[in-house]
């Protein structure tokens, strides 16, 4: 069910969202948690599609936040507020309400908001694109107990991973982390069947990648080893190779689908590695609403190696690729930069 309403207030959106339950026979919905999008037009669609598939595992009040700011000096101080309420199968298994934020109302978001959330139950902020220097200071992210945000998204992701490294605040994330999780996973069982010291590690991924460069920064961290960050064709992250005394372990994903861990003495298998889409890795990071100390710790463990001399670490500015629709890219010949331990600030 969807109930358009145009010039109206916070107040007319909670009145709309219960006559909607009770037109479509479910008065109470069980919900547990509200998730605020912030995004444009442009994104508003996927980002709600993969919100609401996300749902389906965490029920939530979803919220999308769209500021429709024009350039007009008289459409600025013309303040107006504009909804579309969805309940029953046009919202996934809770309820989403899209908010148009015009004129100078869309500098006063938090205010508009705030009347919506599910009382006594966690908020969550979510920027698929766009994110601001410090999510925690932000009017809408100072609302949340978590705040998630995208690196890959940037323009320059590396520079934009060094941000999140310089503003984190606990309750802070990025979907280039959650991206790394099945590596990590493989990585530590790949060690807990062949305990042995690492010696050395190499990550291979494209270029200006942030999920490649976070997987160095953690193994660096939680190794205490040399990690070198070299390039390939993509997509995304293609090998690990860790270094040890009784052999190398490789973990290697030439399609971005199927992987292959090879370890000394025992046969090679193969290992489900895919690329999660934007809904899986939301899903993820809804599981968990207490602040993640393993992605602080490794974030701000390379924040030297991300902004030393403000230049970019993984591969010189001139290096930089284009990327496909599908975030892939067409690499130049691989070139290599070491990841040297930094003290953490």
């Amino acid at each position: 069910m969807k109930i358009d309403l145009t010039e109206t207030t916070s107040s007319k959106i909670n009145q709309a969202l219960v006559s909607a339950r009770r037109a479509i026979g479910t008065p109470a919905i069980g919900m547990v948690l509200t998730l605020v999008i912030v995004t444009d037009e442009e994104n508003a669609y996927d980002a709600l599609k993969s919100a609401g598939d996300a749902s389906r595992e965490h029920p939530s009040r979803i919220i999308a936040v769209i500021k429709r700011i024009s350039r007009s000096p008289r459409a600025r101080r013309d303040a107006r507020l504009d909804a579309e309420v969805r309940v029953g199968s046009d919202a996934g298994t809770g309820e989403t309400v899209v908010l148009r934020l015009h004129g100078e109302l869309a500098n006063h978001a938090q205010s508009v908001v705030l009347p919506l959330l599910l009382p006594d139950a966690p908020v969550v902020v979510w920027w698929p694109e766009g994110a601001p220097a410090d999510p925690a200071k932000d009017p809408l992210g100072a609302l949340a107990q978590r705040r998630i945000t995208d690196a890959y998204s940037a323009e320059r992701p590396l520079d934009e991973l060094a941000v999140r490294a310089a503003t984190y605040s606990p309750g802070d994330t990025d979907l280039s982390w959650t991206r790394i999780t099945p590596w990590r996973s493989m990585l530590a069982a790949a060690l807990d069947q062949q305990p042995a010291r690492v010696i050395g590690a190499t990550v291979e991924g494209e270029s200006d990648n942030p999920s490649c460069e976070l997987l160095a920064m953690w193994l660096a961290h939680r190794l205490d080893v040399p990690v070198e960050r070299t390039l390939s064709g993509g997509p995304g992250l293609t090998a690990v190779r860790l270094e040890t005394k009784s052999g190398v372990i490789v973990l290697d994903r030439a399609d971005g689908s199927l992987a292959t861990l090879s370890m000394q003495g025992q046969p090679d298998r193969g290992v489900a590695l895919k690329r999660r889409d934007t809904a899986e890795l939301l899903a993820e990071e809804l599981r968990r609403l207490d602040p993640d100390n393993t992605y602080e710790s490794a974030v701000k463990f390379g924040l030297d190696r991300l902004t030393m001399g403000g230049e970019v670490k993984a591969a010189p500015l001139d290096d930089k690729t284009d990327r496909s629709s599908e975030g892939e890219a067409k690499a130049p010949a691989a070139k290599k930069t070491a990841a040297k331990k930094a003290a953490p600030k």
